[in-house]
């Protein structure tokens, strides 16, 4: 078999991925439009009394989630014009950015405080909520590092790097506090450096510490070490520490198999606190049943999985960076997912993490959007990069072969 040029093939595949026909993944944006319609649905539902009596219009959440859900789109469309390469040049800037949100919002005058956690930056009536941006932002920072690993040299330097950065925007996350955000994201970190192949060693002692800092920080904190232990137990202070918790799994035993009706949920009166927010589920399992939160959850797994595929597609076909930043948007998106589905159904702590693509929230539904956005773009890359490989080419990778990825 006559040798191939391998430069020839990067630049004949680069120049695919610019003018390539769209060849977009249309089960997962149908998925992700689905959850996204969904959440429509259900915001409206649960806000609606809420909407009526704080400000006197019913459907003042419905209009700004829809809103919202319009900016996520646009935006979501721009980030899948622009080529994968381009974010991973952008990589650095993008964390330093955000890092730098995260400053603003611990200064006092600039962060907007609510419910004792100053998490957002507002102007003109809208806020931003950087720690949203932070995540995604430091994922392209870890897959770019990562990626560049071509020697185990430059791999110990750039794990120094990279956990010092993470410890920088975990300290600024939990000093907000935002503690569930800190935990996706050092959740997404480990993942990737175990996909990546990092030595069982330095793995089992890099989780470790970090699940030893983090009960170090829960015990620390009386709020944080109450929100672990009470939901083992809800029903000892169901009008106190375990009040959150009780209505929503009182929201879920009222709604049976099938529901009590769309609209009709009793818990999103002013009994059950945030539901349009953090317990979304719990009003549309009261409102549609049980086959509708497995209907839910279907769609989750569908997300993820093919998040996964794509990623696996990416690496196969050598694009380190690619397949990385998949591989960590499959499992933010996922982790995430499961926290929050896990806190309404009370198997987990109770945490401040929405359901992506689906619960109210402008920075957190325009990123989601964003992240579904750069799983279409990458899967288009990989797909018209193998059409524009020269037949019988062998696969390129710069990747270690210990790779687990």
């Amino acid at each position: 078999m006559a040798s191939v040029d391998v430069t020839a093939t990067r630049r004949a595949t680069a120049a695919a991925g610019l003018r390539g026909p769209a060849q977009w993944d249309f089960p997962l944006l149908g998925v992700a439009l689905t959850l996204a319609a969904l959440g429509l649905i259900a915001v409206y539902s649960a806000s609606i009394t809420v909407a009526d009596q704080r400000i006197g219009d019913s459907e003042y959440y419905l209009q700004r989630q829809s809103m919202y859900l319009a900016l996520g789109v646009l935006g979501g469309y721009l980030v899948s014009q622009a080529r994968v390469a381009l974010w991973h040049h952008l990589a650095g800037f993008a964390v330093l950015a955000a890092t730098a949100l995260l400053v603003l919002v611990l200064v006092p005058g600039l962060g907007i405080e609510v419910n004792g956690a100053s998490r957002w930056l507002g102007a003109g009536g809208f806020r931003l909520q950087p720690s949203e941006l932070a995540k995604l932002a430091f994922l392209m920072f870890v897959a770019a590092r990562l990626s560049e690993a071509d020697t185990p040299e430059l791999l110990r330097e750039r794990m120094g790097v990279i956990l010092v950065s993470l410890g920088i925007m975990g300290g600024l996350l939990l000093a907000e506090p935002d503690f569930g955000s800190f935990v996706v994201l050092a959740a997404a970190t480990g993942g990737l450096l175990f996909l990546y192949g990092v030595r069982w060693l330095y793995f089992i002692a890099l989780g470790a510490t970090g699940a030893a800092a983090l009960a170090a920080l829960a015990v620390a904190s009386p709020y944080r070490l109450a929100r672990l232990t009470n939901f083992l137990h809800p029903w000892d202070d169901p009008f106190g520490a375990g009040f959150q918790l009780t209505q929503s799994l009182i929201a879920f035993g009222r709604g049976g198999w099938f529901g009590v009706g769309l609209g009709n949920s009793v818990q999103k009166l002013f009994y059950l606190p945030e539901a349009h927010t953090d317990f979304l589920l719990a009003v549309m399992a009261e409102e549609l049943g049980l086959f509708a939160v497995l209907g839910v959850i279907g769609l989750f797994i569908f997300l993820v999985v093919r998040a996964f595929a794509i990623a696996r597609r990416a690496a196969l076909n050598g694009d380190g960076f690619a397949a990385l930043l998949a591989y960590g948007l499959a499992l933010t998106l996922g982790f995430q997912a499961f926290v929050n589905l896990g806190v309404n159904m009370g198997v987990l702590p109770t945490k401040g993490l929405t359901l992506p693509l689906m619960s109210y929230g402008g920075t957190s539904l325009v990123i989601s959007c964003v992240q579904v956005a750069l799983l279409l773009r990458i899967d288009h890359e990989q797909r018209v990069r193998r059409g524009a490989a020269p037949l019988g080419a062998p696969a390129m990778s710069s990747a270690p072969r210990r790779r687990r990825s």
